[in-house]
């Protein structure tokens, strides 16, 4: 009989341990944003987008579902009536009256919300994906109930320009959404990478046209100054901000020019609508890596050490594939730029032997000493 009981209790022990989040023992609520696991309700909310716009939004919703139907988490999101502070605070505070006490945030865009929120529920989870200190009011203090990841996008961008170069690409073209310090960085990460390709190959013709949208859409004005672009030599076009990939992706669309999406692997949505092959890279984040860590790291109880942060992501490893930023899996590499030599030039980044400023107070043209390079500012 004795030896039936130990069984049954080594058989419950087990059953307890192979139970997911939604089971596992945690801290009770502490007043920094801790929560016993079995109590947690994620809410994401959509910047201004929607879920289904192949960036910021569908990445970070795609994570969090997929994580909380894996761990038995409730879930779901909330999208703001418009692009405006006083939608995204009310779709937080909706959130939190309806029981969610984790919210997640994806861009730049709700710092005023945070502001205005964060402080007054000190007892929910709150979790920014590129939010910046640069977002926030000058003395706003980061709560201990809040933890924002931001990334090294120079990084992610230098390797897109190297790639452009190597690849073959001689005109290129930057087309951000606004300058903004994440866009910028993006961009100055670009003009470094192609740079440094044709100075190793020792390239004398390598230009690239630089603007800012000045929106984060594309519209007929920037299409109709893609047009010109493209109709004036440029081959391929980084298009950095949001939906403003349309733009590009329509002028290439009508000469067979090439484009490098940004934030996540972009090639479904622009080859799918605009013509197979067109996307030859994509400058990503590891937003999806970042919604699976920090909410393991809530369902654990262990949120305490990461509130009150704003932490930079980019390269933790020589694999390219375990980092925050990096190319897309879907990268048209050839014999100029291979997989391998993609591997390398991670390594050579991680390991400090190549260098990427994220100097921002500098200008676009500060970073080409090579290339030729043309900024003309914003198109609208």
């Amino acid at each position: 009989m004795k030896k039936l009981l130990s069984l049954m209790l080594v058989i419950a022990m087990v059953c307890i341990m192979m139970a997911g989040c939604g089971k596992k023992d945690a801290p009770a609520a502490s007043g920094d944003g801790e929560k016993a696991a079995a109590d947690v309700k994620v809410a994401m909310i959509t910047d201004y987008g929607d879920i289904t716009d192949q960036s910021f939004n569908q990445t970070t919703y795609e994570a969090c579902k997929a994580f909380c139907d894996k761990n038995g988490v409730k879930f779901t999101y909330y999208k703001p009536a418009s692009d405006s502070d006083e939608d995204r605070i009310a779709m937080i505070e909706s959130a939190i009256d309806e029981g969610y006490n984790v919210v997640v945030m994806p861009g730049y865009a709700f710092g005023k919300a945070i502001e205005a929120t964060a402080d007054n529920y000190s007892d929910v989870t709150f979790i920014a994906l590129d939010v910046s200190a640069g977002d926030f009011s000058e003395n706003y203090k980061i709560p201990s109930n809040l933890y924002s990841a931001v990334y090294q996008e120079e990084l992610c961008g230098y390797m897109a320009g190297f790639a452009a170069v190597k690849l073959g690409y001689k005109n290129l073209g930057f087309l951000g959404g606004m300058a903004v310090p994440a866009v910028q960085r993006y961009g100055y990460g670009f003009v470094q990478g192609a740079d440094a390709a044709a100075k190793e190959a020792g390239l004398s013709d390598v230009t690239m046209k630089y603007a800012y949208g000045n929106q984060f859409y594309g519209d007929a004005d920037i299409t109709a100054a893609m047009d010109t672009w493209y109709a004036g030599g440029v081959e391929i076009v980084f298009a950095c901000g949001g939906g403003i990939f349309t733009s590009a992706a329509e002028a290439a669309a009508k000469v067979g020019g090439k484009v490098i999406g940004v934030d996540v692997d972009q090639k479904g949505i622009i080859d799918g609508t605009y013509g197979d092959g067109m996307t030859v890279t994509s400058a990503m984040k590891g937003l999806a890596a970042t919604v699976n860590t920090m909410l393991d790291v809530v369902c654990q109880g262990k949120f305490s050490e990461y509130g009150g942060k704003i932490d930079t992501l980019g390269l933790v490893s020589e694999d390219p594939a375990a980092n925050y930023v990096q190319l897309a899996e879907s990268t048209q590499f050839g014999d100029g730029f291979s997989e391998d030599d993609y591997k390398a030039l991670v390594a050579d980044m991680f390991g400090g032997k190549i260098t990427v400023s994220n100097d921002i107070t500098k200008s676009a043209s500060d970073f080409a000493t090579v290339i030729a390079l043309e900024d003309q500012g914003n198109i609208k």
